[in-house]
């Protein structure tokens, strides 16, 4: 309630500063500045005359017409040192109060939205105000990558990428189509019907819709913890008047958030919003969890200035600080992500796998962990030598979801090669070679390997 009164008397003060001295006046103090300036300004219109008449072309006239304005902000500059005085216009000073406030109000009854972040959660890992050049980079991916779908429309992956692609761009339709599309195409995770979710809240401007309270309602279903669907699912309540159960699951939410989650500070906001209605002081947030998404950026620094050996060091004692952290949260499946790329980068391969295994017991359908285990299984392994069963288990699982997807593809096609049945390797290595760009390092390899495989069918 303080923000509020805040930001309201920060703004009558403003107010007041523009239109006091309309209301207040005093004589106009008239002096050789403002002579010079009715000067330069008659030449200004002079040149433009000139180069009507055809008596200077347009770079003289363009020549002439930067001299002139230099003199006159010149003159400007100086006249702005000396005190003049404006003349007393009470009704030009009421004239700007009303339009500033009502163009004010206008703008935010049309604009706003109290209830919503201004950047979605699933984007909060990105920084905020990309550049320009980003932006037109990310919308001509987001272009490209829609002239591939119309020709693939079945790829669920590229359905995912796209819809990534629109939400960065806050194009919220977009986004939500390709969802919804991904979704149709068997990519049921909790997190992608979470964001399905959030796209159609944005898209709605704050108000959560049946639709997405239906993806709200199967991530929930699918794991209990998916954060993004229950801070939406709290904000229907509260929309819905539930104000108390809103405040109910938006504190629980939070206990079970890190201090610097942005999620934090839109639950305390909202809190504070569904109190007031309720009639009711606003409680505390809840003490944050402890994190356990890694070292923070503090730590990453030190660590950058260490020598290799300790270094490293440090690197497997916060992993190992992780871990620990991870017995009593074994419901995290962030945290369980987050420490098996952890032993990857650390080469420890079999306690990355039984990482990744952990978060897919936390989210079985989830393929992108099943891929996951598969890199970590067969990480360091020679090319040349066969998949391990539980390693080709997985791939089976993943094409039987995901068919076409790339990693899938290469590597059915060695064991067929190793099985000897080339003409299911050739198959699926096309199949790959229609994916790539072309003239990638990808397509080029997978291009040899499938000329290797034809000269060995030769007679």
């Amino acid at each position: 309630m303080l923000l509020p009164l805040v930001l309201a008397a920060a703004a009558l003060i403003t107010l007041a500063l523009i239109c006091l001295p309309l209301l207040r006046g005093t004589e106009a103090v008239a002096d050789r500045g403002q002579f010079d300036c009715a000067v330069y300004r008659d030449q200004l219109r002079e040149v433009e005359r000139d180069l009507i008449r055809g008596v200077l072309s347009p770079a003289e006239a363009e020549s002439a017409r930067l001299e002139v304005q230099r003199r006159l902000l010149s003159v400007t500059a100086e006249a702005a040192d000396r005190t003049t005085r404006a003349s007393r216009d009470p009704k030009l000073a009421v004239g700007i109060g009303v339009l500033l406030v009502c163009g004010s109000a206008g703008l935010y009854f049309q604009l706003g939205s109290p209830s919503l972040p201004d950047v979605p959660f699933t984007s909060r890992s990105h920084s905020a105000g990309a550049a320009d050049a980003g932006q037109i980079d990310m919308r001509t991916a987001a272009a490209r990558l829609a002239e591939q779908l119309k020709n693939d429309p079945n790829n669920a992956q590229g359905w995912l990428l796209s819809a990534r692609a629109e939400s960065l761009l806050s194009n919220w339709q977009k986004a939500g189509e390709a969802y919804r599309r991904a979704i149709d195409l068997g990519t049921t995770a909790p997190d992608v019907l979470a964001n399905y979710g959030e796209t159609q809240v944005l898209a709605a401007g704050g108000i959560v819709p049946p639709a997405a309270r239906d993806a709200f309602t199967k991530a929930l279903a699918a794991d209990p913890k998916t954060e993004v669907a229950r801070y939406y699912t709290a904000l229907a309540d509260s929309q819905a008047g539930n104000v108390h159960r809103a405040m109910d699951s938006w504190l629980a939410l939070a206990a079970d958030l890190p201090e610097n989650a942005p999620m934090r500070q839109a639950i305390a906001r909202n809190v504070a919003d569904a109190a007031r209605v309720g009639g009711i002081a606003a409680p505390p947030l809840p003490k944050a969890a402890p994190s356990t998404r890694g070292p923070t950026e503090q730590q990453a620094a030190a660590a950058a200035k260490l020598p290799q050996a300790q270094r490293n060091e440090m690197i497997r004692g916060m992993v190992a600080q992780l871990a620990a952290r991870l017995q009593d949260q074994p419901d995290d499946i962030e945290g369980w992500l987050q420490l098996g790329r952890s032993y990857s980068v650390l080469r420890d391969n079999n306690k990355a796998v039984d990482a990744f295994e952990h978060a897919a017991r936390l989210r079985p359908d989830d393929v992108d962990i099943k891929l996951l285990i598969f890199g970590a299984m067969i990480a360091g392994r020679p090319p040349s030598d066969p998949l391990p069963p539980p390693a080709l288990n997985l791939l089976r699982q993943v094409e039987a979801v995901r068919p076409d997807q790339p990693q899938v593809l290469w590597y059915l096609g060695l064991e067929a090669v190793r099985a000897g049945h080339p003409d299911d390797a050739k198959r699926n290595w096309t199949r790959l070679l229609d994916k790539l760009p072309t003239g990638s390092a990808d397509a080029a390899l997978v291009r040899k390997a499938l000329d290797t495989l034809e000269r060995g069918r030769q007679p």
